[in-house]
């Protein structure tokens, strides 16, 4: 069950009640639920990029940064927690992550100089831009 804002304005005419059964219906395709897990802010500097994604409720063991094929993938995912008092508890609804998942291009960076920091639930991924090699101008060309 997804929980999307009600619009509560609008009148009690008939077409409202038509319209209001459409509301929803292409939201899925573009609201990804996943997302809100891992919000990320992407900054750039002089010579790198910097990544602040949100991960509150993980602790830094339970993170991890792997790269392959140009992609940098963030995962996470915790244990499930006995209950404190010893019994059992049937889930109502449950909308904590237990685990998740996000990858991010990183194409023209320095894979081997990536640094990552965890503070206070934002990991904080630092990605070293490629110096840019410049042609070498070519000189004294022999003339046939």
């Amino acid at each position: 069950m997804k929980n999307y804002p009600i619009n509560y304005n609008r009148s009690n005419n008939v077409f409202d009640y038509i319209d209001s059964a459409f509301d929803n219906l292409f939201r899925p395709l573009f609201y990804d639920e996943k997302l809100d897990a891992m919000k990320t802010d992407i900054r750039e500097t002089k010579d790198s990029y910097i990544l602040d994604v949100e991960m509150p409720g993980f602790e830094k063991s339970e993170i991890s940064l792997d790269v392959e094929n140009g992609y940098l993938t963030i995962r996470a995912e915790k244990s499930e927690k006995e209950s404190e008092d010893g019994k059992e508890h049937r889930y109502v609804r449950k909308e904590r992550s237990v685990s998740c998942q996000r990858s991010y291009y990183i194409g023209d960076t320095e894979e081997d100089a990536i640094k990552a920091k965890y503070d206070k639930g934002v990991l904080t991924v630092t990605l070293p831009k490629k110096e840019e090699k410049k042609p070498e101008p070519k000189k004294n060309i022999a003339i046939e």
